[in-house]
């Protein structure tokens, strides 16, 4: 499920929702640096647009099948269900260059990751909430492996990280090269949809150190407090910035097309 999330948040925040990431080639989104061995689950999608082709040919795009796979993805897993406004088609070409560019990275700085997000009109407040997400799913280790062992060069770990969790963690991702595919759970209930991804944050217990700079912000630290502590008002919020970056570069009308399958174009 958390492979379906992942997929449409990289999609929307490149060029719009227009399914781009879907495409195969040698230089397209699949193969950008925060895509690698990470975006996977595209044979969902192939097996439910291959039905839909049946079905209702040249009717649905990609684009649509992503976003309401990406709801029930979350709903399914215990989360909040939203209403997806449809109509979306296709984009004609990927761009691993822009993907690069434009997902945010772990090792990035909360104002890079806060400019990458209000560059496509979303708000502060969605940076926090949509970061949420990751209350499904795992992490491979070499994303967070630095602050376990050589925090900002300093040849210790992230002062910051609450002792116990960061014994887990060392476990999970010994400092040797060969772990850094292993995988961590963002939090202990990686196929739930919840709220712990907060409560851990504040406890600071965040996996990625991204994640952690949220309470690192006055602004942003007070809305991770206030999701702590209300699930259903992060359940109500998630449903809306979910919407708000459905509708990001969407394509109407004669622009792009309706694919007849995702991985590449008519």
């Amino acid at each position: 499920m958390r492979k379906i999330t992942a997929k449409f948040f990289a999609s929307s925040a490149i060029q719009g929702c227009d399914g781009s990431l879907l495409l195969d080639g040698e230089n397209g989104e699949k193969n950008a640096l925060a895509n690698r061995n990470s975006a996977r689950g595209f044979e969902v999608i192939d097996n439910i647009k291959a039905n839909l082709e049946k079905a209702c040919p040249a009717t649905v795009s990609c684009a649509d099948i992503l976003a309401l796979a990406a709801r029930e993805a979350v709903y399914l897993t215990g989360g909040p269900f939203w209403n997806v406004p449809l109509g979306r088609r296709d984009g004609l070409t990927g761009s691993q260059t822009a993907a690069n560019q434009q997902i945010p990275s772990p090792f990035e700085p909360l104002e890079n990751i806060t400019a990458k997000f209000t560059s496509k009109g979303l708000e502060l407040k969605d940076v926090v909430v949509l970061s949420g997400g990751h209350t499904l799913g795992f992490a491979q280790c070499f994303t967070f492996k630095t602050r376990l062992f050589n925090f900002s060069g300093s040849g210790k770990p992230d002062p910051a990280l609450d002792a116990s969790f960061l014994q887990s963690l060392q476990n999970v991702c010994p400092n040797q090269a060969d772990s850094d595919t292993n995988l961590a759970p963002f939090d202990s209930t990686s196929s739930k949809f919840d709220n712990l991804y907060y409560k851990l944050l504040v406890n600071n217990s965040g996996l990625l150190q991204s994640d952690q700079a949220l309470m690192g912000d006055n602004k942003t630290a007070s809305f991770v407090s206030y999701y702590s502590k209300f699930p259903y008002l992060f359940f109500r919020d998630f449903g809306v910035s979910m919407v708000k970056m459905g509708g990001i570069g969407v394509l109407t009308g004669q622009n792009g097309e309706i694919r007849k399958n995702c991985r590449v174009k008519n």
